[in-house]
């Protein structure tokens, strides 16, 4: 198994949908990338933690590549809108790739390399690109927390929509 860690607007999000992705084991939503110890959901949100809210992606790489997990991920947000997707706003809230090693960060250079050369979106990518040091899970309540809290609002109006587009957009990808 191999660990991809991304952030790219609100983890349930991206943890709700890539869980279904075929080869992706497990989906841990949490933070990274800030300068306070094992942060708080509450203080991660006032934006002073320097962290992310990302997912912690466990793949089998024989299933599903990098690239492929990378790919997903673009197409699950805007990588174009700095510190914020729809109405999150935020440095929490940012797009950003934790490389765990150089095959990682090329990887992810050339993918957005290969995105603006296409012009996949009208705007330059602002996706942050940084060494990953520490990851910290989220509380118990922000896991799975699409399955478990289906009616949620958010869940109905944010999550479902995002979530019926990317099953028909990439169903080659998900699991049976």
């Amino acid at each position: 198994m191999e660990i991809a860690v991304l952030g790219g607007g609100c983890f349930w999000c991206l943890e709700g949908i890539l869980r279904r992705v075929r080869g992706v084991r497990q989906v841990i939503s949490g933070y990274a990338g800030g300068e306070t110890s094992n942060p708080t959901y509450e203080a991660v949100c006032t934006g002073k933690t320097g962290h992310a809210e990302v997912v912690k992606i466990e793949y089998d790489p024989l299933v599903i590549t990098y690239e492929d997990i990378l790919g997903l991920f673009f197409d699950l947000h805007d990588p174009t809108t700095l510190n914020r997707q729809g109405a999150d706003v935020g440095t929490q809230y940012r797009s950003v790739i934790f490389y765990l090693d150089d095959s990682q960060l090329n990887a992810a250079k050339r993918i957005i390399a290969e995105y603006e050369r296409t012009k996949k979106w009208p705007n330059p990518i602002v996706t942050e690109l940084a060494p990953f040091a520490v990851f910290y899970p989220a509380e118990d309540y922000h896991q799975d927390f699409l399955n478990q809290n289906g009616s949620n609002r958010y869940c109905q109006m944010v999550i479902a929509p995002k979530l019926k587009k990317f099953l028909l957009e990439h169903s080659d990808h998900m699991k049976d």
